[in-house]
């Protein structure tokens, strides 16, 4: 941002002499007046001015002008460009879902599947500086997309993601190992990982709490969440005569959970709802807050030059026109 300020302002109250040199010149041209008594003056109606005579002020305007321009380079009029560079310290997080079919139940709107990947997309939108990732898990788990800053193509990843990818089951422990391989390489200061899930652990060769412990070695902060309404939820079956609706429990082994977040220094969540669902992440983004640094900067860059040089000029032509031009006999 460019700004115009004046080291020193203070040489501005020699304007005041202004009003002082317009006298002085306007009382100095009445003396110059010479009176005539004539019995006429139409006879000079006729005579045409001479360019003198039109221009006669013009030695004092140069010099009033010099005057001006002088006044305003002593004052020291500086260019001013202000400016901040902004450091970040981002935090590389990978969001661990289950997309297994328990994840299509409805007692969150539409689905908890559904609920889950538009809180996730809100929460990736909120953390511009950070590197994130998407791993899902289901009966097995992969990677959906690495960790980047291009939250765009994360967020379409996301927006693609549906149950039935990948076998059925809950991999909890094979989820949190894929994750952490994503995030055991990353050099970022803070790594966390944000497992979802609606189920309990009945799938995949590694044992949850081992995945914790392994999270546990790198550094890497887990925060789980546990999705689904108190009691029973809604269930869509597809059959022969279109979709019929059945009741399932909701199965969420929170005593897991709860020891995978204690082990790493994250926190355990229960998400009853979208409304809940979306303060938990709200509460993330508090508690993982991404360090930036704004240095503010000013530079100055004189700008009397311009000024000084135009008062020179100004002067120079008052001198030379005055000796030559507009030159008086004496």
């Amino acid at each position: 941002m460019m700004g115009v300020t004046f080291a020193n302002p203070e040489f501005f109250i020699l304007l005041i002499f202004l009003p002082l040199f317009i006298y002085w010149y306007w009382k100095r041209q009445n003396r110059q007046i010479v009176e005539l008594q004539i019995p006429t003056v139409k006879v000079f109606h006729s005579i045409p001015r001479s360019w003198r005579q039109r221009f006669r002020h013009i030695l004092f305007v140069f010099r009033l002008l010099a005057f001006i321009l002088l006044t305003v380079a002593l004052a020291r009029p500086q260019s001013t460009s202000k400016g901040e560079n902004v450091n970040t310290e981002g935090i590389d997080i990978v969001l661990a879902t289950d997309i297994s079919g328990s994840m299509l139940a409805e007692d969150f709107h539409p689905n908890r599947i559904e609920a889950a990947k538009r809180v996730a997309t809100e929460f990736i939108d909120g953390r511009p500086n950070d590197r994130i990732g998407l791993v899902i898990f289901s009966g097995e788990s992969f990677t959906q997309c690495p960790l980047t800053l291009d939250h765009s193509v994360v967020k379409t990843l996301l927006s693609q993601v549906k149950s039935g990818m990948i076998e059925d089951g809950t991999a909890i422990g094979m989820g949190l190992a894929t994750a952490i391989s994503r995030l055991q390489e990353s050099k970022a200061k803070s790594r966390v990982i944000i497992l979802l899930t609606d189920g309990v652990n009945n799938m995949g060769s590694i044992d949850p709490l081992t995945a914790a412990g392994i999270a546990q070695t790198f550094g890497i902060r887990v925060y789980t969440i546990g999705v689904g309404a108190m009691g029973n939820a809604p269930y869509p079956v597809q059959t022969p005569f279109g979709i019929q609706y059945q009741t399932i429990p909701a199965e969420i082994d929170e005593a897991l959970l709860q020891k995978i977040a204690d082990q790493t220094g994250g926190k355990y969540f229960r998400a009853t709802d979208n409304r809940t669902l979306k303060t938990i992440y709200e509460e993330i983004d508090r508690l993982e807050k991404t360090k930036i640094e704004v240095t503010q900067f000013q530079h100055h860059k004189e700008e009397f030059y311009g000024a000084a040089m135009f008062a020179g000029l100004f002067l120079l032509l008052e001198v030379s026109l005055s000796q030559t031009l507009f030159r008086k006999i004496p």
